[in-house]
């Protein structure tokens, strides 16, 4: 035997499953679930390319890192929510824990998998997915009939800074909440955070009690929704001894109505809407304050509205530990930030709560029968599958209400879907245009007008394309959805089986 021989590798091994589920954060555990109670007997793995589960709430570190969304919605409709409304990450990192312990989830997930290649070949009807194991750095080789992407919609390994002139001759510390260092020294320092959302609100109280003082610096302000972190409704049903199951429901129909008649308000008379959202704030701040900093300049809803539990940002600006400077940045100075109106802001550390850049589909290099594939070129069905793209369902959840609320939707969906197929003995299934949608307009993901957060904006082009008619949007309308979802004609002209 020659010395060729002896060195030639042994043969790729490739495992085979029904159902590849790419992530194990909120939608890829939801999906696990489902797939065990509605599809049994389908086999699945779930690839994640963190060390454990949980996604946004184990590679987010911040200190105070918290839901923006109530739990009774944001969490699993099969899973009773037993805490505050807005919950910690530990907190949720722990429910997700139960139910992945609780169904028997853990031995489906493959931990530190990156995704890098997926292919379709319609002669296998076969997906075939190349992950690089993190642990040995190895290639590793799945085959699968489905493919569900649960992945989320931004990279967790980079948030968005944008680049400013003079950043490099700042002496102090630039740090973005996605990637916060362990072993950031803040007490007694002087911190800027740059952002109006949900993370800069969540941040500036967490840490002002420890800082000099923390300044908000903000382009443009934000909606808030300023309350308690606790819904009477449910602590009433507690004192009542009614069971935690009914409470879960109860409560979460409560909370979408109410939700569903804030939104219709703020689309038909969005300046009442406008007038008690600012009410909300000035119950902590003075007028001055709330017009100043707190005002935004559009109508409600545009972009996500965040829920400050207990006005505790607000608290912290009356109490004079922290302060919103609403101004737009010149450039940075070796001691901070030189803003437009003149104005030098001095800090030790800033901090880029600037938002995080959009990923499609993981930035995993897709192809259909070795041809790249370029998601913009695809039109999308109801916002999870597409055209071309065959045996494939995306999860991507709703801006105004709870994620996992689509995620639970799509879970039906798939589940009924493969279900179908397998009645069908189709092996293939793929969304395509009826006669009736040749000459369809067509227009980008997301309506501007509609909906216009920064990162989806800049990201927009990466995205499929949407039509005018409903089953060829992401409508982002929940109380739609859970009527029509679940009434989806399988056999419809837009689905195509072989």
């Amino acid at each position: 035997m020659d010395q060729t021989t002896l060195e030639r590798p042994a043969a790729q091994k490739t495992e085979h499953f029904d159902v590849l589920i790419v992530g194990a954060g909120i939608s890829g555990v939801g999906g696990a679930y489902h797939l065990q109670q509605q599809c049994p007997g389908t086999s699945f793995v779930v690839l994640e390319r963190q060390e454990n589960f949980g996604g946004t709430w184990l590679t987010h570190t911040y200190p105070g890192i918290r839901s923006d969304s109530d739990l009774y919605t944001f969490g699993y409709r099969f899973k009773p929510w037993v805490g505050n409304p807005i919950a910690t990450a530990d907190e949720i990192l722990r429910y997700m824990g139960e139910v992945i312990e609780e169904n028997d989830i853990a031995r489906h997930i493959r931990y530190g998998h990156k995704i890098l290649k997926a292919n379709w070949s319609s002669r296998d009807n076969l997906w075939t997915i190349e992950a690089r194991r993190e642990a040995d750095g190895e290639t590793v080789r799945f085959t699968a009939n489905f493919l569900w992407m649960c992945q989320g919609y931004y990279r967790h390994e980079e948030g968005y800074t944008p680049r400013w002139e003079g950043m490099e001759d700042y002496k102090g510390k630039i740090v973005h909440p996605q990637t916060w260092p362990k072993d950031l020294d803040y007490k007694g320092k002087k911190v800027i955070i740059i952002g109006s959302g949900a993370t800069a609100a969540t941040l500036a109280p967490a840490i002002a009690n420890d800082c000099e003082h923390v300044t908000v610096l903000q382009r443009s302000p934000t909606y808030f929704i300023p309350g308690r972190n606790a819904n009477e409704l449910a602590d009433t049903l507690r004192e009542l001894k009614i069971d935690e199951t009914w409470i879960h429901e109860i409560v979460r129909r409560k909370i979408l109505f109410d939700q569903d008649v804030f939104t219709q308000r703020a689309f038909h008379e969005p300046e009442a809407v406008k007038q008690e959202l600012l009410a909300g704030v000035a119950a902590f701040l003075p007028q001055e304050e709330v017009e100043k900093n707190f005002t935004p300049t559009y109508r409600p809803w545009r972009q996500r509205i965040a829920f400050v539990p207990d006005g505790d940002i607000f608290q912290g600006i009356a109490a004079g530990k922290a302060s919103v400077v609403t101004d737009e940045i010149d450039h940075f100075t070796e001691k901070g930030i030189k803003l437009k109106s003149g104005k030098e802001l001095e800090a030790d550390i800033v901090i880029t709560a600037t938002g995080f850049n959009l990923n499609v589909l993981g930035d995993i290099a897709f192809s259909i029968d070795g041809e790249p594939l370029k998601f913009h070129d695809t039109i999308t069905y109801r916002g999870m599958m597409f055209t071309g793209v065959p045996n494939m369902v995306w999860v991507f959840g709703y801006f105004r209400a709870s994620w996992t609320l689509r995620a639970d939707l799509i879970g039906d969906f798939v589940c009924r879907l493969l279900n179908h197929m397998k009645e069908r003995g189709a092996k293939r299934v793929e969304v395509a245009l009826r006669p009736e949608d040749k000459d369809m307009k067509l227009g980008s993901w997301i309506d501007p007008e509609n909906f216009n957060p920064g990162y989806l904006m800049r990201g927009m082009h990466l995205l499929p394309q949407r039509g005018d008619k409903p089953e060829w949007q992401h409508t982002q309308d929940y109380w739609a959805e859970k009527d029509v979802i679940p009434a989806i004609d399988l056999d419809g002209g837009e689905f195509k089986y072989s």
